[in-house]
């Protein structure tokens, strides 16, 4: 399928030149699943103003190869001109300025347009993996939902989406004028790269494709009417998150963080990333803050406890609340139907519409500014 997808491309000129857009290396990370073909487009400095029309053309001919029900292309517009091109335009140094509240220093803000429809976007952070971020998303968003909000769910974990299994959903999205349709689930709009490629298939990407795919995901979904899109960030710290953090209009952002030292540490490093592009922090919650064991009924720090609320004190943010750590969260997430669900009136569904209550009043405030 690999061979029959670049024979395609190869019929597709690139502009200026005498060679094709595979010849001249433009096609890049190719990844054949099934009937799902994804890959990149890399255009050189002299060619961004081509990139858009280069892309519809890949894509109408891949999607003519029989067997072929979806293509994805990632554009990724260099800023490094071919070989012998004259050098890039220097970029505009920004704007010094000084707030009240940070020193004088450069304004990471970007120009960032609104998703149309899309009234708020809450984005759920951690600085590392395996703190329960997306577990915690999942039930947010559903507790967003119980509160009469129009909802949707982006999961921007390219390398590792794990929203299709905590909602259950094995469904493919479905294409509607050149824009992505979201899949509904228990009441909410659900996008994620793992709706596109199959759970066990490693993404084996450069940097710039993942940060093009991320913004694919939310300026071509067409998310319809949302008074809140929950955005469940990729862990960490690193490119793509701070893309997101500058590229997509955030009302604010959540920090998750386990209570232990080592969770904290790097969840101080997220908080500081959103303060340091001026997203506002809407607060710290804890998660798998205490074991209540199911036979003796006994309390079991395993973590610690506390932790992060003495970070958000140490910080100046809001502690918005912990979340215990109980088999039902994790039985419930694993069969794709959360707890917010399956028990909406049991106690650990109580945490999650608490704190999701926290955080549209939150927006609320927000709204009134």
């Amino acid at each position: 399928m690999k061979d029959r997808v670049l024979a395609r491309l190869q019929t597709i000129r690139t502009p200026g030149g005498d060679g094709n857009i595979v010849s001249d290396g433009l096609v890049s990370d190719m990844v054949v699943d099934g009937a799902k073909v994804i890959f990149s487009l890399r255009t050189p400095a002299n060619l961004n103003r081509h990139a858009a029309e280069l892309r519809a053309a890949a894509e109408a001919e891949v999607s003519r190869i029989d067997g072929v029900d979806n293509v994805l292309v990632a554009i990724d517009t260099a800023t490094t001109p071919p070989p012998g091109g004259p050098p890039p335009p220097a970029r505009a140094r920004p704007t010094l300025r000084r707030g009240p509240d940070r020193p004088l220093g450069p304004d990471m803000r970007p120009d960032k347009a609104a998703i149309p429809g899309v009234a708020s976007i809450v984005a759920v952070a951690s600085g590392k993996g395996g703190v329960g971020k997306s577990t915690t998303s999942v039930n947010l968003a559903l507790g967003l939902r119980s509160l009469g909000l129009k909802v949707g769910l982006l999961d921007a974990d390219i390398y590792g989406p794990s929203i299709p299994r905590l909602m259950g959903i094995t469904d493919k999205p479905a294409i509607e004028n050149d824009r992505i349709v979201p899949i509904e689930k228990f009441g909410i709009k659900v996008m994620s790269m793992g709706f596109l490629i199959d759970e066990n298939s490693p993404v084996i990407w450069r940097g710039p494709m993942i940060m093009s795919a991320l913004m694919q995901l939310v300026n071509e979904v067409e998310w319809g009417e949302l008074d809140v899109l929950v955005l469940d960030m990729p862990p960490g710290t690193g490119d793509a998150q701070l893309t997101m953090a500058q590229q997509v209009p955030l009302t604010g952002s959540v920090i998750v963080s386990t209570p232990q030292d080592l969770a904290l540490i790097d969840a101080r490093r997220g908080l500081q990333m959103f303060k340091n592009v001026d997203v506002p922090v809407f607060g710290i919650i804890e998660n798998m803050s205490t074991f209540i064991c199911p036979h003796c009924g006994e309390a079991s720090e395993i973590f610690g406890h506390g932790g992060a609320l003495d970070e958000a004190n140490k910080l100046g943010v809001t502690f918005l609340g912990a979340i215990p750590l109980h088999m039902d969260i994790r039985r419930y997430s694993d069969e794709g139907t959360p707890i917010v669900v399956s028990e909406p009136d049991g106690p650990h569904a109580k945490v999650y519409k608490d704190l999701a209550l926290k955080i549209a009043a939150l927006l609320e405030e927000d709204d009134e500014d």
